[in-house]
């Protein structure tokens, strides 16, 4: 039996400890938004936020998070309010398959809280890997747009 923090709230499954955070979220917990990929660690559909950090549930051992602070695309809104990357998603329509994007979303939330107004490289870099229907000139924009909303003030919707 391990803990976990997801989400703010302390819950507990019975898996075996090197079990994937991904298969703990999806099949024990129902949080169907972080995705299976590709399954070793490249596409990126399956990040979630440890500690604040973008990390691969898919190659993660769950037992490996306890204690600390997991953030799936569950966990953004606030009181039903959108977090200013999602606000920015829809409004620049990102999505074309939409597979990818809890993960692209949870990528760029960890790139705003560590930088507050990246450079079209520096988002580069921190998106490589995830899209695979093409979406990257959108994916900029909506990340530059979020960090315009970020910095107007709070991190979700008025």
């Amino acid at each position: 039996m391990i803990s976990l923090n997801i989400n703010g709230k302390q819950l507990q499954a019975d898996v075996d400890s090197d079990t994937p955070l991904l298969w703990v979220l999806r099949d024990e917990f129902k949080l169907n938004g972080t995705k299976f990929g590709c399954g070793i660690g490249v596409c990126g559909a399956c990040a979630v936020l440890i500690d604040g950090r973008p990390v691969n549930s898919c190659l993660y051992p769950a037992a490996a998070a306890v204690g600390q602070s997991i953030q799936t695309i569950e966990g953004l809104p606030d009181n039903n309010k959108l977090h200013k990357v999602q606000q920015a998603w829809i409004e620049v329509d990102v999505p074309q398959c939409g597979y990818c994007q809890s993960g692209q979303i949870i990528n760029a939330v960890a790139l705003l809280q560590n930088n507050k107004q990246p450079s079209d490289e520096q988002i580069n870099v921190a998106m490589t890997g995830i899209c695979r229907c093409g979406a990257y000139p959108e994916i900029r924009e909506a990340v530059h747009l979020a960090a315009k909303k970020l910095a107007a003030g709070g991190s979700h919707e008025d």
